[in-house]
């Protein structure tokens, strides 16, 4: 049983005049139909039958109850009238005060928050409101068309911070304009304004979007994987290291339409967070094992094969290895004096390793 569950209900495109280069909601969301909230109470009733079953206590008096989300996704939220949020937010907030779910969680542009909107979220009890910010450069902003400038950012952020909400900040990567400065100076920003959690989102060139017309016309270029890799990397050890909850790195595979025909350029990856956290992991491991090597007196080259083990914790042993094992394979090649086996240690922290000698 997952400890947090979302339940997602995507509403591609509503309440957004404005038109992104980079977005096709509708690719995007796998939807093609508006969703109404009668729809809104299929799909959490569907959800709710499969995330929570009868709580049951283990013999340490754990219990197997999640926490359960609804979240509204796929479209500026706050952009619709009033009118059609309070009656989406109606049907959520019915389920939360019966305590089926436990938050409402929602997505917007920073410049579709006011007052107003505010106090009609507070009056349905939404908790977690994430905002579409992309990039604090606001000439990156410009030549994407957001529609808004950094300072409708931190004028969205100061109210919601003032009626109480949750905060979470979407940022991509790899925009018109975009560089490695602009990213790790967009992360910084975040971190400056502590939400609570972020979403990294390297731009991908989607069919039917501006974007991709410059593409065609040679005027963006989109990033290569690997340099989409390195700017995700650094944004990501920014987040997490002022203890940001990173949900979300990429799209899934799940999330776009005609993946083959979607897409265009070498950016996108179905497994980009592995990547990311795949390079982290082995950013951090060499220098333990190059420590090892000189403490232990053992030449990099030397023949011993000594054996060392390498340790994290359960939920980044895949990214230790690497995707595909590449990290594996790259410290069997940068350390032939090492017998190397991964293990994990359930007391480490996410992100961190430990390296010892291993007994024959």
């Amino acid at each position: 049983m997952k400890k947090h569950a979302i339940i997602p209900i995507f509403i591609p495109h509503r309440g957004c005049p404005n038109d992104c280069v980079f977005c096709n909601q509708r690719k995007i969301t796998a939807r093609t139909d508006d969703v109404t909230p009668d729809d809104a109470r299929q799909i959490i009733d569907t959800w709710l039958s499969t995330l929570r079953p009868v709580p049951v206590r283990n013999d340490s008096g754990e219990s197997n109850s999640s926490t359960v989300e609804v979240a509204f996704y796929g479209g500026s939220f706050t952009g619709l009238s009033i009118v059609e949020q309070s009656s989406f937010l109606s049907v959520a907030d019915e389920y939360k005060q019966k305590r089926l779910i436990d938050k409402i969680h929602l997505s917007t542009r920073p410049d579709y928050i006011d007052e107003d909107i505010l106090e009609n979220l507070l009056h349905y009890h939404v908790d977690t409101i994430e905002l579409g910010v992309q990039s604090f450069d606001d000439e990156v902003l410009r030549l994407s068309n957001r529609g808004h400038t950094a300072d409708d950012v931190f004028e969205a952020v100061r109210l919601i911070k003032k009626y109480g909400f949750e905060l979470g900040i979407q940022l991509m990567i790899g925009l018109p304009g975009d560089s490695l400065e602009s990213c790790i100076m967009s992360a910084r920003k975040t971190v400056e304004l502590g939400p609570s959690l972020a979403r990294l989102y390297p731009t991908i060139v989607l069919d039917e979007t501006e974007l991709y017309e410059m593409y065609v016309r040679d005027e963006y270029v989109p990033l290569s994987r690997e340099e989409a890799v390195l700017r995700t990397k650094e944004m990501y050890k920014i987040l997490d290291d002022a203890g940001i909850t990173i949900m979300r790195v990429g799209l899934k595979s799940t999330d776009i339409i005609g993946e083959g025909g979607a897409i265009n350029g070498g950016t996108y990856h179905p497994a980009f967070r592995q990547l990311v956290e795949g390079e982290i992991a082995k950013e951090r491991i060499e220098p333990l094992l190059r420590d090892f090597l000189l403490s232990n007196e053992v030449s990099k080259s030397e023949n011993k094969h000594q054996k060392v083990s390498v340790y994290s914790s359960k939920r980044w042993f895949s990214d230790m290895i690497g995707h595909h094992a590449c990290n594996r394979r790259y410290f069997t090649k940068e350390y032939p004096s090492l017998d190397i086996a991964f293990f994990v240690d359930e007391s480490l922290p996410d992100g961190v390793f430990r390296v010892s000698s291993r007994d024959s």
